[in-house]
């Protein structure tokens, strides 16, 4: 009987001792790329703090399921990982499938942290649960119609997909474009489920259109690229940061030397960075020499989440999280400041425009 009180105890002990955090992401479907990309990022960091000793004495458990890009499989991922006991749920991919977990952060009063979704619902008005990292879709697009317009390019023409992440990063495109006194040549609209965007780019060919901008899945960016090309067309090309894949690139196959695409955390590649240079150290200690975009967002995630975690008073649980991710103000993640407040969620502020190579890679 002693020993089975003892075992009993001992498992109930290993079983508190887990800070268990949930993470419900498309691992399979079209954005499996980034998922991939983005949670190592974050396990990089994760694996360093238990190394170490975990919090409080207490390892780290990252407990992931696939939703395939799913919002209803979202939310039923996100109640099964708050049945198991996960203290906060950590980098959902998606606009809809972020916003399917909301009602579940109010009814048990839990943390999203770094949802990997620049939608403006997320951000205004502020939703308390919710704990931004990267820049809205706004201020990409806007950021990359501000460049369009600094290398020379008067008529741009802005593809986009008719959902919610389409419209929203349209918005910011369009104000984007009056910032620089100009308009769009036109702004065509392609059906994400269905996407057939070979007679969209023989309309755009014939236009004569200098630049466009794709915002819409990589699949889809892909296939509207390679059509624009197939027309024969040289205009320049801009995208999001959601398409910052190694996988993309590979898709786009020769069509990628040259596409712009925005970027929402430091240059991957730049050590003179603190955030980067202590990713890369980590990586390098376990033989990969280089990392992902996705990569470094996640891991500027995870160390935000580890900052909430350490500061939590006393037991670590839903509500002690929670109450030390709303006491931040500023973070210094690493060369990049995150900024949170009574009435702000919003995180960085930070967008960069990178190009890619002739070598596959993203430059800047």
């Amino acid at each position: 009987m002693l020993a089975l009180v003892l075992s009993c105890l001992w498992c109930s002990g290993l079983a508190q001792a887990q800070i268990k955090i949930g993470q419900t992401a498309g691992f399979s479907g079209p954005a499996a790329t980034g998922v991939q990309e983005i949670t190592d990022g974050a396990r990089l960091y994760f694996d360093a703090i238990n190394a170490q000793g975990g919090i409080k004495g207490q390892p780290i458990e990252l407990v992931s399921l696939d939703d395939k890009y799913d919002p209803r499989l979202s939310a039923a991922n996100a109640e099964r990982l708050i049945d198991e006991g996960v203290v906060a749920l950590f980098l959902s991919r998606g606009t809809a499938q972020s916003q399917a977990l909301l009602p579940l952060l109010s009814k048990h009063q839990m943390a999203l942290v770094a949802p990997s979704s620049g939608a403006m619902v997320l951000h205004q008005p502020m939703i308390p649960q919710v704990f931004n990292v990267r820049a809205t879709f706004q201020k990409e697009a806007a950021r990359a119609v501000q460049h369009l317009a600094s290398i020379g390019v008067k008529r741009v023409t802005i593809v986009q997909v008719n959902d919610a992440f389409g419209n929203d990063a349209g918005i910011g495109a369009i104000k984007g474009l009056e910032a620089q006194g100009m308009k769009a040549s036109a702004i065509l609209r392609f059906d994400g489920a269905r996407p057939e965007l070979g007679p969209l780019m023989e309309q755009v060919a014939r236009a004569g259109v200098e630049a466009v901008l794709f915002i819409g899945p990589s699949h889809a960016v892909v296939q509207g690229v390679n059509a624009l090309r197939a027309t024969g067309s040289k205009a320049q090309v801009a995208t999001l940061s959601n398409n910052a894949s190694v996988d993309f690139v590979k898709a786009l196959g020769e069509n990628a030397h040259g596409v712009i695409v925005t970027q929402v955390f430091p240059y991957e590649r730049s050590t003179n960075n603190p955030l980067v240079r202590e990713a890369l150290g980590l990586a390098k200690a376990r033989g990969r020499n280089e990392l992902s975009p996705s990569q470094i967002e996640g891991f500027a995630a995870a160390k935000l989440l580890v900052e909430g975690l350490k500061r939590s008073v006393k037991d670590i649980s839903r509500a002690s999280l929670l109450k030390s991710l709303e006491s931040l103000q500023r973070l210094d993640l690493g060369g990049v400041e995150l900024h949170y407040g009574p009435k702000d969620r919003s995180g960085l502020d930070f967008v960069d425009i990178s190009i890619i190579g002739p070598d596959g890679k993203f430059w800047r």
